[in-house]
This record gives C-alpha cells, sequence and structure tokens, in this order.
C-alpha cells in the first residue's frame, strides 16, 4: 500500500497494491498495521457507514464535536467524488486550509481525515456508493459543519453551483468564521 501525507497534516491518502489477472481483481482495503504505522499512532474503528447518491449531490461539511469527535477511513465502492477535509484545529499551522482527492472506485484511493477536520465530498460521476469507517460513535448533539461555499475556504467542488444538490440541513450550516 502506498502512502501520501498531504499537507494537512495526519490527513493521508492511502493506495492498495491491486492485483489484477483475467478474473478480475484483488486488493486489501483496510490493514490496521499499515494505516497506524503511517499515522505514527493507533486508531480503532468502531462503526462503517455507507451512502449512495447521484450525480451532484454534495455532502458537508460534517463534523462532530468534543468527545464525539471523529476521524475515518473513507473510500468509494462504486462511482467517483470529489473528498474534501478541512483542518479546524486550532493549533494547527494549516487551520483554515483544506484538502480535495478524486476517490472513485477504479483508482481505489483511500483519504484518512483525522479528528479535528470538516469533512464533504461531492458526486462526480452518475452515481456512487461512498464508505467510511468512523472511530467513535456518531452523536446527534455533537454533530456540526461549515457551509460548503464558504468563502474563507473558497473549495472548488469540480462542478457548477447550479449542478449542486444540498439537504436543507446542509444548506443552513454556519460559515467558517462563525465556528
Amino acid at each position: 500500500m502506498q502512502v501520501f501525507q498531504s499537507p494537512l497534516k495526519g490527513c493521508i491518502v492511502l493506495t492498495p497494491t491491486v492485483f489484477s489477472d483475467d478474473r478480475g481483481c484483488f486488493f486489501e482495503s483496510y490493514k490496521k498495521e499499515v494505516l497506524n504505522e503511517a499515522l505514527g499512532q493507533e486508531v480503532s474503528f468502531v462503526q462503517d457507514n455507507e451512502s449512495f447518491s447521484s450525480k451532484g449531490v454534495l455532502r458537508g461539511l460534517h463534523f462532530q464535536k468534543g468527545a464525539f469527535a471523529q476521524a475515518k477511513l473513507v473510500r468509494v465502492v462504486q462511482g467517483k467524488v470529489l473528498d474534501v477535509a478541512v483542518d479546524l484545529r486550532p493549533e494547527s499551522s494549516t487551520h483554515g486550509a483544506y484538502f480535495s482527492v478524486e476517490l472513485s472506485a477504479e483508482n481505489k484511493k483511500q483519504l484518512f481525515v483525522p479528528r479535528g477536520f470538516a469533512h464533504g465530498f461531492v458526486v462526480l460521476s452518475d452515481t456512487a456508493v461512498f464508505s467510511y469507517k468512523c472511530d467513535n460513535y456518531y452523536n446527534k448533539e455533537s454533530e456540526s459543519g461549515i457551509i460548503y461555499n464558504d468563502p474563507t475556504l473558497n473549495i472548488d467542488w469540480k462542478l457548477p453551483k447550479d449542478q449542486l444538490q444540498l439537504s436543507e440541513k446542509d444548506l443552513q450550516l454556519p460559515k467558517f468564521t462563525a465556528l
């Protein structure tokens, strides 16, 4: 497995080694010791989630606060998305910066999003199945987020605004400066 350290400390891209032949392919999508070695710390996942979305659906930017903060290991099982992580750690030299990467069933890349980050994605293909592991349980009272079109973050979502589909809840999220 190849590991790429993004410009945001602790936010890494994992690309598995794929073994292909005329029957198809095989790869290890997750190996705890590889991830822990790449991060220099132990991460234990407690919950797996999956979503299905159509082109232009933008989910995010979401995070959990306090004791329910979550680290995530995200990947695409079918289709293609632009995945975005925003550093919310006040003490970080990259506080307020974002990193984006295209994740697809084809490239099999995964993004590890540490605690202290907001996370979101937009579907670039006709449909996508998005899967992720969390190291903490979801807690409704701890959920928060940032509006997708925040002018301070200035995220390029790779699709025109009129093609984006967001939930009413996500359209009501606050700006980065309001956190």
